[in-house]
C-alpha cells in the first residue's frame, strides 16, 4: 500500500466516521470509518518506514562489481 492509498483510506474513513449521518441496517458506518482510518494510518506508517529505513547508503568503490576482460 502506498502513501497515496493510505491517505485516501484515512480521508474516506474520516468522512464515514464524522460526516455521514445516514444509517444502513446491519452496518455501523462510523465503525467502518474508524477501521478504514486505522488501516490507513498503519499503511502510512509502514510506507514511510520502508521509504526512510531502506539501506540506500552509497557504495564504496570496492563494492562495485569488477569487469574482467579476458
Amino acid at each position: 500500500m502506498g502513501i497515496g492509498t493510505s491517505i485516501f483510506l484515512i480521508a474516506v474513513g474520516a468522512i464515514l466516521r464524522y460526516a455521514v449521518t445516514a444509517t444502513v441496517q446491519g452496518i455501523e458506518l462510523q465503525t467502518v470509518g474508524l477501521i478504514l482510518m486505522i488501516v490507513g494510518i498503519i499503511g502510512l506508517v509502514i510506507s514511510l518506514a520502508v521509504m526512510f529505513l531502506v539501506n540506500d547508503r552509497p557504495r564504496s568503490p570496492d563494492e562495485y562489481p569488477t569487469r574482467r576482460y579476458d
